[in-house]
């Protein structure tokens, strides 16, 4: 797992773009604070530049330095979700500008996965994870159904649980700062 972790921060650091197993499925994945790194995904992805992406953080310390202020609800529901939860967030700040929707927030999971976890600490900036299909078409539920050319499209691929059948898509909900709640999938 270390060398795995070198090499994708070899690439991370260089603005590059990684195939990676996160703790739901296989993502295209990038710094997050890199604005011409970020539009890399989309353009691979072929996806609209508004379309949201979710960012991976390490922990919620890290979700700190990149929300302004996160909701007192956010912490229960990262502690005691039984599965991935991706909550978006109002005002972002110190991500690329054009990883934040139009209304001013973002989506951002903390990673439950080892590897993932690790990565993000060592690079100790958010990535981009997105899940590794063109827009549009279905999301594979391996790494054997990912369409070849996503693999042309990044600079590396991680070397590590490439048997593994991809769990679920996180849960989404929106918590906004004025109290909304919104689950937008379950």
């Amino acid at each position: 797992m270390k060398e795995e972790i070198e090499k994708c921060l070899d690439v991370l650091n260089k603005g590059g773009l990684i195939l990676y197993p996160t703790d739901t499925l296989w993502g295209i994945g990038c710094d997050a604070t890199n604005e011409a790194a970020v539009q890399k995904v989309y353009d691979l992805k072929k996806r609209p530049d508004r379309k949201a992406l979710i960012c991976l953080v390490a922990n919620t310390r890290m979700l700190e330095r990149f929300v302004y202020e996160v909701p007192e609800p956010a912490y229960d529901l990262i502690e005691y979700s039984d599965k991935p939860v991706t909550i978006i967030y109002d005002q972002p700040m110190n991500v690329a500008p054009n990883l934040i929707h139009e209304d001013n927030s973002l989506a951002i999971r903390v990673a439950s996965d080892e590897f993932c976890q690790r990565l993000i600490s060592r690079f100790k900036r958010p990535l981009v994870s997105t899940s590794a299909n063109f827009s549009g078409t279905p999301t594979p539920g391996t790494f054997a159904e990912i369409d070849p050319e996503i693999f042309k499209g990044v600079d590396y691929i991680v070397n590590l649980h490439r048997e593994k059948k991809n769990g679920r898509p996180s849960s989404i909900i929106k918590l906004s700062n004025n109290g909304l709640v919104k689950i937008i999938r379950r």
